[in-house]
């Protein structure tokens, strides 16, 4: 059911949500996880007015609060890594796409199962305009699965490649910049406490050395983490990522990480010198995004250079006190590269692709719809349909753009597919944690984590008017 009023809103919450004051008080667990949550998040997601939808928002979240689920930053647990109090696993930090709501809460199933403490759930500037799903979208949506698994503890929000465009940053530096500032602060005012900075498109590989061609990326960095320092709610401390060598590239080296991490304190201190900085550093160790497809839409293996993650990660923490070093572009690896991450004390891994090709490759994905989502894809997408490309090799480069155009159709996809792809999904993010060694770890989360209750603004559909 849609909320599209408030009317509808006071008797879909009746007996189950009550508002106290500037809060909530749960009424009935047990109707607001079997139904309620369900027709909060969808109109959260579709509802036709944005003030309810605000509402709608705001109920969810508090929620969630009240049953001891709170966004959370993960500096604490990576300033521990940071001096190797902590160690042996690799935290998995998952992109969802597309069905969010169910895809999330096969994340949560899977968790709950394993025991398992850190786990990321993010989404990149790039992911936010072609699924159709704005931060605060997406933390309800996240959110809400929580609540309807019965998860309790922090969430990991993270904004995923705050990317600044190289080509919009040339023709319009500060038009581009500013992009980025709008986009962190709605992140954060969303709950997200994450916020990986991706500023290494800028980096130059033609200045004489290392450190100018670093310096962009390093002073762009800084600049954005003073702001989010200057944003971040009373109580947490932000958990700020940057990169030296964008995903796809050339491989990181020891002397870029240096240049950067030099030239990123140094503005730092000259901005505030009590400023914390970043957490952790992402690098290039031969992967990209997606992975590269062959003619025949199957991806490519791709050899990982563990030496220079290993290598990389040692000297972040030791030098200069971060979690390690952050691998991207990982969800189509093999299944047998994910035992060395943490081998080779990997703080962070990002997976997403693999994720979607589940999706799309399930044999339980109707036919009907994907021959519908492709023919849009040639459609809209020929644009992007390079000559030497193959249709199997196109549609597996844009097919991840068919989520946000087809976000209610997949949303309305019978509850027994549903069922079976999430089913698929689960087993896969079982297998991940259990190859990250994520699993039997709450207890670092317990020992290093604060949960912390971020006020939430009082929505305006809800002031002055009879309680729900």
């Amino acid at each position: 059911m849609i909320y599209e009023n408030k009317t509808q809103l006071q008797e879909g919450c009746a007996r189950i949500l009550e508002v106290d004051g500037s809060d909530i008080r749960i009424l009935d667990e047990k109707k607001l996880k079997d139904k309620l949550i369900d027709d909060l998040i969808y109109t959260a997601v579709f509802g036709p007015d944005p003030a309810i939808q605000t509402a709608v928002g705001w109920l969810i979240r508090r929620a969630a609060s009240n049953l001891g689920i709170f966004s959370a930053s993960i500096q604490p647990l990576y300033e521990a890594m940071g001096k190797e109090a902590v160690k042996g696993f690799t935290v998995p930090a998952i992109n969802i796409r597309g069905i969010t709501y169910d895809v999330a809460q096969a994340v949560f199933r899977a968790a709950i199962k394993g025991k398992v403490g850190p786990v990321i759930f993010e989404i990149a500037r790039s992911e936010i305009d072609y699924t159709s799903q704005r931060p605060a979208e997406f933390t309800c949506a996240v959110t809400a699965a929580a609540i309807k698994t019965g998860y309790k503890g922090p969430i990991f929000l993270q904004g995923d490649h705050f990317q600044l465009n190289a080509k919009k940053f040339a023709a319009d530096a500060a038009k581009e910049t500013q992009t980025v500032k709008n986009l962190i602060w709605e992140a954060i005012e969303a709950g997200f406490y994450n916020i990986d900075i991706d500023t290494s498109t800028l980096v130059d590989l033609t200045k004489a050395t290392v450190k100018e061609q670093q310096k962009v990326n390093y002073t762009l960095a800084a600049e954005l983490t003073t702001m989010i320092r200057d944003l971040e709610p009373e109580g947490i401390n932000v958990s700020v990522g940057g990169e030296i060598g964008e995903v796809g590239g050339k491989n990181s080296t020891i002397e870029e990480l240096n240049a950067f991490m030099e030239g990123y304190n140094e503005v730092l201190q000259k901005n505030g010198e009590s400023l914390k900085g970043i957490s952790k550093i992402s690098i290039q160790t031969g992967t990209t995004h997606g992975g590269v497809p062959l003619a025949d839409g199957t991806v490519a293996k791709v050899k990982i250079d563990f030496d220079v993650l290993e290598a990389l990660s040692q000297l972040a923490r030791s030098q200069y006190g971060l979690a390690g070093a952050v691998q991207h572009g990982a969800s189509t690896l093999p299944d047998e590269a994910f035992d060395k991450f943490p081998e080779t004390t990997t703080a962070e891994v990002h997976l997403a692709t693999g994720f979607q090709n589940i999706i799309y490759d399930s044999a339980s994905f109707p036919p009907d719809l994907k021959v519908k989502i492709y023919d849009h894809l040639k459609a809209k997408m020929k644009d992007e349909w390079k000559e030497k490309d193959t249709e199997e090799q196109f549609i597996y480069k844009t097919r991840k753009k068919g989520f946000g155009p087809f976000k209610l159709e997949l949303w309305h996809l019978p509850a027994d597919i549903r069922n079976k792809v999430c089913a698929e999904l689960e087993k896969q993010f079982s297998f991940l944690f259990e190859k990250l060694k994520v699993n039997s770890t709450q207890d670092v989360l317990k020992k290093y984590i604060q949960l912390v209750d971020v006020p939430l603004e009082f929505p305006a559909a809800l002031k002055n008017e009879a309680p729900i």
